[in-house]
């Protein structure tokens, strides 16, 4: 049946494969032929020269190749929670397998079997140990997969019912039967130019590599096809926008923007903001639809700007609408544009998915009535019952946190109305033509007068007595703390601090009515009373998930204490880090 199939056929008509596996496949969104010949390994194992157990060293990730001498498991005090251990050897050293809630390893792993272990490095009592490695076991007889004189075998993500060595001969057939039946969309002049190998050989050799000269080879080749793809994707894109007539030219000299600017506006603006005005004036100027890309650092002054856009389409007869990507942070925007607006007099909604019946109702009903007004949400400004009566202004507030169809959503409420995406996540210009070449780029590169770049420091743990002995000096000066923690309840697999516990060793330490907790399963209300409770002082210490990632803005708060960082994304570190020192205080 095989000559019957194409690249688009389903991966279930695959030898081997059926409906079972296929569903399995399907969770690891391989769907059809080709999601399996782009199903990269996540890494590779060369099993010819493997780490010895003796040459292991803590805090690395190393692989080795060891029999398992013994294992056993055992409770522990804590409650549904028991531990895995084996003793491991390869004939030069020993070392220990850690597992946390593994069911039935001790039969998979009985005595006698040899397998491939990978995992982090840790000494415990003078005893070098892999916590929760992954294991493949080794048949001797059985090398598919194995290629190349140091037999480097790829290691797929995986998902439960599937097995790496199955995976492995999967892919193997298919490449041999299908990756020439792949179109290459790259010209000859092109590969020749820069000299990138054919798309069939590339594919080859990322998932079986001879050596590392030949994968990076076939990586390069497969980089550029997503940028080159990309970028012809964006100028068809840009080119598109360009033709598009029929946006709202927004007036900049309007009585609302003039009296703002005069009478409300709390600082004087730097001259980065007003640069980066004129350029959003220009383009929203004129009847092609304005798509900007505004970056700039946390507290660079990003969200007075983005008002004042628009306040100009108020002034000009129409409605705007920012849509931030948590209800934290809408709500601090709705409360903070409604203070500095009251005024004027100018109509300020919030729309997220805490409100009361009557509320959405009243909402809905002022922002399809047509009156110029401005919109606060979260994705509800997405929904289908939301109908803006005349949308000429949209801003996309932590733009890296919505999808482009998110954003395509909300623009297509309005008639082609101007778009201002916003970021502080810094990213690199060549990073910004290849992700946002659909976009117009304006950037606030200078912070208000007074403001100073935080300090950043990595320390060994959270009981650390320095840390405690500054954090309660911090207090006694009556600044604020936040203190982040990766989960919010215990977890029987990770053994992570959660934050449901550090509040409780917090509350001990300084005191239950200097300490407060936030996270998403807090209610609304009660998320809000805390915030409040925390910016006015009442409490010191705001014990916290990441909910508190983007946009609040406390300027009493100077120390953030993040814990298990490594568990975190470079853009929500800089996002955390940019919740303090935006007083007058370093942070």
């Amino acid at each position: 049946m095989t000559e019957t199939l194409t690249r688009d056929s389903p991966v279930r008509f695959l030898k081997g494969v059926g409906a079972a596996r296929a569903a399995r496949l399907a969770k690891l969104e391989v769907e059809t032929i080709e999601d399996l010949l782009y199903f990269f390994p996540r890494r590779y194992e060369d099993r010819g020269n493997p780490t010895s157990l003796a040459a292991l060293r803590p805090g690395s990730f190393s692989s080795s190749i060891a029999t398992v001498v013994s294992i056993e498991r055992r409770p522990t005090r804590r409650k549904n929670l028991s531990i895995v251990t084996a003793l491991l050897s390869d004939g030069a050293g020993m070392a220990q397998g850690i597992w946390f809630n593994r069911r039935g390893l001790e039969r998979v792993l009985a005595p006698g079997t040899k397998a491939s272990f990978y995992g982090k490095i840790e000494s415990k009592g003078g005893i070098i140990q892999l916590t929760n490695p992954e294991f493949e076991i080794i048949d001797d007889e059985d090398d598919a997969g194995a290629v190349g004189p140091g037999r480097i075998f790829p290691i797929y993500p995986g998902t439960e019912g599937l097995f790496q060595k199955w995976l492995r001969v999967l892919i193997r057939d298919a490449l041999a039967v299908f990756s020439g039946e792949l179109e290459d969309p790259l010209p000859e002049g092109i590969k020749q130019k820069l000299d990138l190998v054919p798309l069939q050989e590339a594919l080859g050799v990322m998932h079986f590599p001879v050596d590392r000269d030949g994968w990076a080879r076939a990586r390069k080749r497969l980089a550029f096809d997503e940028l080159f793809l990309l970028q012809t994707a964006l100028a068809l894109r840009k080119r598109a926008y360009a033709a598009e007539t029929g946006g709202s030219p927004l007036d900049w000299d309007g009585p609302l923007l003039q009296r703002f600017k005069k009478e409300i506006l709390p600082f004087e603006l730097t001259p980065s903001q007003q640069r980066v005005l004129e350029e959003i004036a220009s383009d929203s100027h004129q009847e092609v639809p304005m798509n900007r890309l505004l970056q700039g650092d946390v507290g660079s002054g990003k969200t007075i700007v983005a008002l004042m856009f628009l306040l100009a389409a108020m002034d000009s007869g129409f409605q705007g609408a920012i849509m931030a990507p948590t209800e934290v942070l809408a709500r601090q925007h709705f409360q903070r544009i409604s203070e500095w607006l009251s005024g004027l007099g100018v109509p300020v909604h919030l729309l997220s998915g805490s409100l009361s019946n009557s509320q959405r109702s009243d909402a809905l009903e002022g922002i399809s009535s047509g009156e110029p007004c401005i919109v606060v949400g979260t994705h509800a400004l997405i929904q289908r019952t939301v109908r803006f009566g005349d949308l000429a202004a949209v801003v996309i507030d932590e733009q890296h946190r919505f999808g482009v169809l998110q954003r395509g959503t909300l623009t297509e409420k309005g008639n082609h109305p101007h778009v201002l995406v916003m970021t502080a996540t810094p990213i690199p210009r060549t990073l910004t033509l290849s992700v946002y070449g659909d976009l117009a780029v304006s950037t606030i590169d200078e912070l208000p007068p007074g403001r100073v770049s935080p300090v950043t420091r990595q320390i060994s743990g959270a009981g650390d007595p320095r840390l405690l002995k500054f954090i309660a000096e911090e207090i006694g000066e009556g600044r604020k703390i936040f203190w982040v923690c990766p989960v919010i309840e215990e977890s029987d697999t990770l053994p992570l601090m959660p934050v449901v516990r550090r509040h409780e060793l917090l509350s001990k330490r300084f005191g239950p009515e200097r300490v407060g907790i936030l996270h998403g399963q807090i209610p609304a209300d009660e998320r809000d009373r805390t915030m409040d409770r925390f910016s006015n002082g009442e409490i010191s210490i705001l014990v916290s998930t990441t909910v508190i990632e983007v946009g609040l803005d406390v300027p009493g708060a100077s120390v953030m204490v993040v814990e298990d960082a490594h568990r975190f994304g470079l853009s929500q570190l800089h996002q955390l880090r940019g919740r303090v020192g935006r007083g007058s205080d370093r942070g």
